[in-house]
């Protein structure tokens, strides 16, 4: 064989001294193209965390660049971190499939909105921007309805988000907090899901479980009120942007210095 650059040969080499399992190389990395494999040669050093993203790309399908995203935003590290009660409330092997599901924080960086947006924003936000919401959600995920309506005891009711998972064949409830979470949250779901359970539900589907998605929590805390509710239910945080490194920070100018600046260059006044 000819014609191949000294770049490629020593990419060659160095997926031969990476991976001496012929048997793996066929049956697994060869559902790869050739560039995913040299980017996750070039991006991530330790063996167990490149397995990870490996099956993840091939079980869901990633292009390219949606890898080098979630490699980027360090999925290996946020999946199934979410603190649930799934493993007391759900059977197995559903309870890990669905904590295995869910992560975090959960990053909505996509989101043109400020991170001191409130929670009806930020829903707004999330629907359109669908596409992304449902990759950073993960396979599986199919959007049921945005302040989906229950009549409970001739009262309206209505759930933030409502989706239906392929996987864990049930519904799943989101409710957003934009704020820390309180206990109560995990009471109010609670009640949600009995309703959806009585009134959505098809006698063939799983138990529906809930997620609920705030600004902070105290680990402590979450355990706690989620030990005993009848549920099953997650708690994990949303980051509405990711935080830039301190050199970066450092390196940008303030608002104050932005205005000087600009005050200089066009003779433009700045009020507050």
């Amino acid at each position: 064989m000819k014609g191949f650059s000294s770049r490629n040969l020593k990419y060659m080499r160095k997926f031969a001294e990476e991976y001496p399992d012929l048997k793996f190389v066929q049956e697994v990395l060869a559902q790869l193209t050739w560039y995913h494999n040299l980017t996750l040669l070039d991006k991530i050093k330790n063996q167990v965390t490149r397995i990870f993203y490996i099956k993840n790309a091939i079980e869901q399908g990633w292009s390219r660049n949606i890898m080098v995203m979630q490699i980027e935003s360090e999925l290996h590290k946020r999946q199934g971190n979410a603190v649930t009660n799934f493993k007391e409330k759900l059977p197995s092997p559903q309870s890990d499939l669905a904590n295995s599901t869910l992560k975090d924080p959960y990053i909505f960086d996509f989101l043109s909105i400020g991170s001191e947006a409130h929670e009806r924003e930020v829903e707004k936000s999330l629907i359109i921007h669908m596409e992304k919401f449902l990759l950073e959600l993960g396979s599986g995920f199919a959007f049921v309805g945005r302040q989906y309506h229950l009549d409970v005891g001739n009262k309206d009711f209505f759930l933030d988000l409502l989706f239906y998972h392929l996987q864990l064949r049930c519904f799943v409830v989101i409710e957003l907090k934009d704020k820390e979470f309180k206990p109560e949250h995990a009471g109010k779901m609670n009640f949600y899901l009995s309703a959806v359970d009585d009134l959505v539900k098809h006698p063939t589907d799983n138990p529906s479980i809930g997620l609920i998605l705030c600004k902070t929590k105290d680990q402590v805390l979450a355990e706690y009120a989620l030990r005993d509710v009848t549920k099953p239910i997650g708690l994990a945080e949303y980051n509405l942007m990711e935080n830039l490194p301190e050199n970066i920070q450092t390196a940008l100018p303030t608002i104050e210095e932005l205005e000087a600046e600009l005050s200089k260059e066009f003779n433009w006044p700045f009020s507050r």
